[in-house]
């Protein structure tokens, strides 16, 4: 076996036969590489180990390659007119591209495409290599897209939905479905390496009555209202803005469901953990009034620390219906502390406790029989309110406007905000309750009328109202008294009965009789004409009868009490 010298320029035979050699090798058509040797603004010239240089126009460079740089070709000619090879960047461009594109279809693999332009229904996207694909506007994105203008420009990966249709080449993409694909692969990876108690970074995404949710890389974690402050939180947009990139801290993973809850309150202590050094029962504390509830107020103390103050421990005086007559959110107030406990975050608290309990010393500021010139706040059916004092009232029955009159109708005789004389007649501290009269504030006509008028007196009045059983006389003090038919007169002979009888009187007329029963409880006043006749035709008599020893006059009252 012969040596074989190296081919050299000394020996052109050599060079010569490994050129056509290679030549021999490559097909017109085939895509091969070669190197970049010069650089003009309007070729590019690559080596590809001919005789001579590749030429190719700097146009079809989307960035201009450095020297040395590799730079794949398709082979056009080789030997051109002037016996220069031709070859073409941008059909190895497509040949490249196409070869990627059916991979990535096969095996489901995302390619890289750049959005040119918004058509109807969707995007147009291009590849590469002059191949352009479409994109449907309901698989450009994971939401909604509402301005398809805005994609217009955007750089980004696609997943290949469809490379061929009825045998022709048709390119539909899905970016929504490399976008759910990337967005899941994330989420696993955050749960795989993020742990409760890590601090994470995220942008403001949307906001809801219950909190925000925080994108964390195509993924949303939760911060619910009541972990963005200790304190009460009434606006989530109050703590976070839209868009605002932000640190939270993990405080609850669900791998299986995906959810993530995030916290900002969790960078500060638990103020409830020296809840019991800074507070104790009894405690007067500032605080202000967050929120208003049927039940009571919520008086927050410091952020994360809020109490209750019930409806029943707004004011002594008052009775509240709801807070709001009282109390606005925001309001500055002092309370007392009345009990806590740290396990349930619960603080029950007093405002009225802060001020003096004017029920304690009631009885040193008004008096029973004390006489008040006092506001009507209310009237009722049963009665009248009176106002005492701010927030103190007095009721002032209907049975304790007069002894002797019968209201039916109360708003009749009573006007709300009109000023009446009363007097007190009951107080008690336990109860809360004043008990007021109008009649107290003149004698009992009726203890009058039985220390005048004792029983078997003689009275005079007048007839107000006749009856089938009686008739009605009014006498001094506004007392009506019945006089009953039987005790109109004495039938003469039987012939006039007792109906006959009071048929001689009528509403008006001037009457007098005796009084036969008083019953102040019962309200009851008997009155007899009949007895006052008897006693005139005895008094009539007696001026006949004489008894030696002791000369006396018979009278109804002896007469009664005789029959007693």
């Amino acid at each position: 076996m012969t040596d074989q010298k190296p081919a050299t320029d000394d020996n052109p035979s050599l060079l010569q036969e490994e050129y056509l050699k290679s030549m021999k090798e490559l097909e017109e058509g085939q895509l091969i590489e070669g190197t970049v040797i010069e650089l003009t603004p309007e070729f590019i010239f690559i080596d590809v180990g001919y005789k001579s240089e590749g030429k190719i126009p700097a146009s079809e460079f989307e960035t201009p390659p450095a020297l040395g740089d590799k730079v794949k070709v398709v082979l056009i000619s080789k030997e051109g007119k002037n016996g220069d090879i031709i070859v073409s960047k941008n059909r190895a461009d497509v040949k490249i591209i196409w070869k990627e594109l059916r991979t990535a279809f096969q095996d489901k693999l995302p390619v890289q495409g750049t959005v040119v332009k918004a058509i109807k229904g969707g995007f147009e996207v291009n590849l590469g290599g002059g191949i352009i694909a479409f994109n449907p506007l309901s698989k450009m994105d994971v939401f909604r897209v509402e301005n398809p203008e805005e994609y217009v420009g955007l750089k980004s990966k696609f997943m290949i939905d469809r490379l061929y249709s009825e045998n022709k080449v048709k390119i539909v993409l899905s970016r929504r479905q490399w976008l759910e694909k990337d967005i899941e692969e994330r989420k696993r990876a955050f749960f795989e390496k993020t742990q409760p108690g890590d601090d994470v970074e995220g942008i403001v995404k949307s906001f809801t009555s219950f909190g925000a949710f925080i994108d964390l890389g195509g993924f949303d974690g939760l911060l619910h209202i009541n972990d963005m402050s200790w304190g009460h939180v009434n606006r989530p947009r109050d703590f976070v803005k839209k868009g605002q990139k932000i640190t939270l801290k993990v405080i609850r993973l669900d791998p299986e469901q995906f959810k993530i809850n995030l916290s900002l309150k969790h960078f500060t202590p638990d103020p409830w953990t020296r809840f019991e050094e800074n507070y104790h029962l009894g405690d007067v504390v500032k605080g202000r009034v967050s929120k208003l509830a049927d039940f009571g107020a919520f008086i927050e103390l410091e952020d994360g620390i809020e109490g209750l103050a019930h409806i029943s421990e707004l004011s002594w005086v008052k009775r509240v219906n709801h807070p709001q007559e009282l109390l606005s959110i925001g309001d500055p107030v002092e309370a007392k502390i009345l009990n806590f406990d740290t396990e349930t975050r619960k603080i029950a608290l007093g405002l009225k406790q802060v001020l003096p309990n004017p029920w304690d010393d009631i009885t040193t500021r008004y008096s029973l029989g004390a006489r008040l010139t006092r506001r009507i706040k209310k009237v009722s059916h049963t009665g009248a309110f009176i106002e005492i004092e701010d927030g103190i009232d007095g009721f002032l029955h209907i049975d304790d406007i007069s002894w002797t009159r019968k209201i039916k109708n109360l708003a009749s005789v009573l006007k709300v905000d009109e000023e009446i004389e009363v007097v007190i007649i009951a107080i008690d501290p336990e109860l809360r309750r004043f008990r007021l009269g109008v009649k107290q504030l003149s004698q009992d006509p009726w203890q009058a009328l039985k220390e005048g008028y004792p029983r078997g007196s003689l009275i005079e009045g007048e007839v107000t109202n006749i009856t089938d059983f009686g008739m009605f006389v009014k006498v001094p003090g506004d007392i009506e008294g019945l006089i009953n038919k039987n005790q109109i007169a004495e039938p003469a002979g039987g012939e006039d009965s007792p109906d006959h009888l009071l048929d001689a009187y009528k509403v008006g007329d001037k009457v007098k009789a005796y009084i036969t029963e008083i019953n102040i409880p019962a309200k009851k006043l008997s009155l007899s004409i009949r007895e006052y006749q008897k006693g005139l035709q005895r008094e009539e008599l007696s001026k006949y009868i004489h008894d030696e020893d002791n000369e006396q006059t018979f009278t109804l009252g002896d007469y009664l009490k005789k029959g007693e």
